[in-house]
């Protein structure tokens, strides 16, 4: 007889064979044992309803029956060859159509390879050495992208914090860190330094919306400056619009990274750009010296890329993203109402399509105000949550399109009660 294996029994288990016994990504106490549409179970069966969703990309939902049909189709024809194949051509097609900075994309299997790529490419176009990007900024984990990710201490700008061992000084030697929404900042180290290659920005910084005019502001100076801009839309690509972050907020940078939707599910990610920009790519074209060199085993993907084709064409259709807004902006006026009902001071930041809570009652427009007043007030919101069935990261919520009437009726009733607990908490008004 085949032994049932508990929740707490796969924990175990994972503590003799990773590190810190998890993953790396999330929280190692929980052990997902299957998604369907809006819902998740844990391994003892527990029930959730899923707004981490993969961390972001299953914006449809956990086995969308269009997406599973495509993936089933393709899976027989095979599932991947390190060579070209129609699923990756016709995805790079949709993906040009659809973003306004591209001409061409190249494939690659995660965010955080595309940042990588997006900045080793601006720095073999341009011939300079330094990027700049902003405190808190999440692009992945190359040594640059962990330059003053989550830095505990303050220091003066634009000295560069690792956030890992393992990083040469030479790398932070070549990083600016500037405060995001902070236009003047950045005019001023541009102005200093004429060996930046690019901004690297993250159109909606985690959650934390740019100022109007900030984003502009950054394509007008790196215009004056000859510095490339670079929009990390791995997380806002094909969530905030169809056309992403450029598309909402009418500002177009020189290369773009994507990810998470565009692969539906399935690892896969790419980087956009110009023709001339990612001729570099080609050394028939840029010669020995300029080229970049780029391969992995698993770039466009069919099975991927056919997920994220059926995804895009679902997305396509009318009212989708409407319907996206409405759902996010019913959560967020849902946690608002239960948190004010109980005196709880907050701030709801982000957009309806990616969001969250800070308890606090400074309005969050960098890393460091983006804080709340006490951390503890966040980890009663969240484990009630999740006690009461709420599944999500403790610094996001993801809507999806799975979302029904009774998921959101369970929300606002999980809502409720984690507002009560963290008004018990003793946090009301200050």
């Amino acid at each position: 007889m085949n032994r049932i294996y508990t929740q707490s029994d796969w924990i175990n288990r994972a503590r003799e064979v990773l590190p810190a016994a998890g993953f790396g990504n999330f929280d190692a106490s929980i052990v997902i044992a299957r998604g369907e549409g809006s819902r998740v179970w844990d391994e003892d069966g527990n029930e959730y309803v899923d707004y981490l969703i993969g961390s972001g990309p299953m914006l449809l939902g956990h086995g969308y029956p269009e997406v599973m049909e495509a993936v089933f189709e393709q899976l027989p024809k095979g599932m991947t060859f390190f060579a070209n194949n129609a699923k990756g051509i016709e995805l790079a097609e949709a993906i040009v159509d659809a973003v306004p900075c591209c001409e061409h994309v190249r494939f690659v299997t995660s965010g955080g390879e595309a940042d990588m790529y997006a900045i080793r490419l601006a720095r073999a176009y341009t011939g300079k050495p330094k990027i700049l990007k902003f405190e808190g900024g999440y692009h992945g984990m190359s040594a640059e992208a962990q330059m003053s990710l989550a830095p505990s201490k303050q220091v003066n700008f634009p000295t560069a914090v690792p956030d890992s061992a393992g990083i040469p000084q030479g790398v932070a030697d070549d990083m600016l860190i500037a405060p995001f929404n902070d236009l003047e900042a950045v005019a001023s180290l541009l102005s200093e330094h004429e060996d930046i290659a690019a901004i690297i920005a993250e159109p909606l910084q985690r959650i934390i919306p740019a100022r109007p005019g900030f984003l502009q502001g950054l394509r007008d100076l790196c215009d004056k400056h000859g510095v490339l801009l670079i929009f990390d839309e791995i997380v806002t690509g094909f969530r905030l619009a169809y056309g992403g972050a450029q598309e909402r907020y009418g500002v177009a940078p020189d290369i773009c990274t994507l990810g998470k939707i565009i692969g539906g599910g399935f690892p896969l990610a790419a980087l956009g750009a110009s023709a001339e920009i990612m001729a570099h790519f080609d050394k028939a074209v840029v010669g020995a010296e300029k080229w970049l060199m780029q391969l992995g085993t698993l770039s466009g993907n069919p099975v991927a890329a056919a997920a994220g084709l059926k995804t895009m064409e679902i997305l396509r259709r009318p009212g989708q993203y409407e319907r996206l807004r409405h759902l996010g902006q019913t959560l967020m006026d849902m946690q608002s109402s239960e948190l004010t009902r109980q005196g709880v001071t907050h701030r709801i930041c982000g957009d309806p399509t990616l969001f969250d809570i800070y308890f606090t009652d400074v309005d969050p427009v960098d890393y460091r105000t983006a804080k709340h007043r006490d951390s503890k007030i966040n980890e009663v919101w969240n484990s009630t949550l999740r006690t009461h069935g709420v599944f999500k990261s403790p610094g996001k919520l993801y809507p999806s399109l799975a979302l029904k009437n009774d998921d959101l009726e369970l929300t606002r009733l999980a809502f409720k009660r984690a507002a009560n607990a963290v008004s018990e908490y003793g946090i009301g008004p200050t």
